[in-house]
């Protein structure tokens, strides 16, 4: 394959540079574009160059629905050269409607995505032959689902009939059409968003009664707000009070079983207590039942101060021993006589 002259300025170096624009690089060929074949671009070839791959739309707020069809298109062969084309705000407010991102806010959001190489800004509606020769384009990328507009039933009919279309895949569930969708549904949320956030009235288009109605009702969602605080504060404290509490009663029932263990080991039927009463009480009725002598060398005892001594008894006038007690009726009469006969000699 012969090779050809192609020169681009300002090579894609760092990926955290923004992509560049077309008209501040014109990348004017000078040799003559050659076409290639899908199976060529996926084989690699041409070696000299990449393959130039575009991909256009309207890009308005900007999502990863977005991020994801480019990066397929980026992907689509081993080296490849994506430029994206963007709608100016005139074409897209005259075929499909109006946008929420101005064109220079969408030109701006492409060059920052990651998979973008160059940016074209004010691209066409429906792509000529010229505009294609003139920018070098190989290959097409966009899902393949029919784009009817601008009188037409599908704007990329004559590129598939050529051979340079190459599909994408869209991703379900996000489009700018379904974000557009979720912010009419929750006018009445954003709005009040908006003026808690303090916009005014005239920017968000709003009446004076819708106004004060949304004003109001961010005041009873502060309310709601508080008294909610206010309820999971107290669903807090209960529940610490509560865990406190079983602790404390867990620790309680604890104390008390050690307190009935310790009293029923001390006073229970076998208990210490029961076993040193009897020995007390042993030791007690040994004691009664034989007593320990008085010491031989113990001190006299003291009289008391209060109490008088008793009188000295009279000197015995017996020399004799007392006679014991009589032990039968007759010793007694026969000591009672005895007696008397001594008083009588005593007379």
């Amino acid at each position: 394959m012969e090779e050809l002259e192609h020169t681009c300025p300002h090579p894609r170096t760092k990926l955290t540079e923004p992509a560049i624009f077309t008209e501040e690089t014109s990348c004017d060929c000078q040799a003559p574009h050659e076409k290639l074949t899908i199976s060529q671009a996926r084989r690699g070839t041409p070696v000299d160059r990449p393959v130039r791959v575009y991909a256009d739309g309207i890009f308005d707020l900007f999502h990863s629905g977005h991020a994801r069809a480019l990066m397929q298109a980026k992907n689509l062969f081993p080296n490849t050269y994506l430029i994206v084309g963007v709608c100016s705000d005139e074409l897209t407010h005259k075929y499909k409607g109006f946008t929420v991102m101005t064109e220079a806010e969408r030109y701006e959001a492409l060059r920052h995505c990651r998979y973008v190489d160059e940016v074209l800004p004010d691209a066409p509606w429906t792509l000529t032959p010229d505009f294609l020769e003139q920018h070098k384009i190989d290959f097409v990328a966009h899902d393949d689902i029919p784009y009817s507009s601008a009188g037409s039933e599908d704007v990329y009919k004559h590129i598939k009939e050529a051979g340079m279309f190459v599909p994408t895949q869209r991703t379900e569930g996000i489009s700018t059409s379904d974000i557009i969708t979720r912010i009419v549904r929750d006018y009445d949320v954003y709005a009040r968003r908006n003026l808690q956030r303090g916009y005014t009235a005239k920017e968000l288009n709003v009446s004076y009664i819708n106004e004060k109605k949304y004003r109001l009702q961010n005041q009873v969602d502060r309310m709601k707000e508080k008294v909610r605080t206010v309820e999971e504060k107290s669903k807090h404290f209960v529940y610490r009070v509560e865990e406190k509490s079983a602790d404390l009663i867990q620790k309680w029932e604890e104390k008390s079983r050690e307190f009935i263990g310790n009293f029923l080991e001390l006073f229970g039927p076998d208990g210490t207590w029961k076993q040193v009463f009897q020995e007390r009480s042993g030791r007690m009725l040994s004691y009664a039942l034989s007593p320990r002598e008085s010491p031989c060398n113990s001190p006299p005892r003291e009289l008391s101060p209060l109490r008088s001594p008793s009188p000295p008894s009279p000197p015995t006038r017996w020399h004799s021993a007392r006679p014991s007690p009589p032990t039968s009726p007759k010793g007694a009469s026969a000591s009672i006589s005895s007696m008397s006969e001594g008083d009588e000699d005593e007379k």
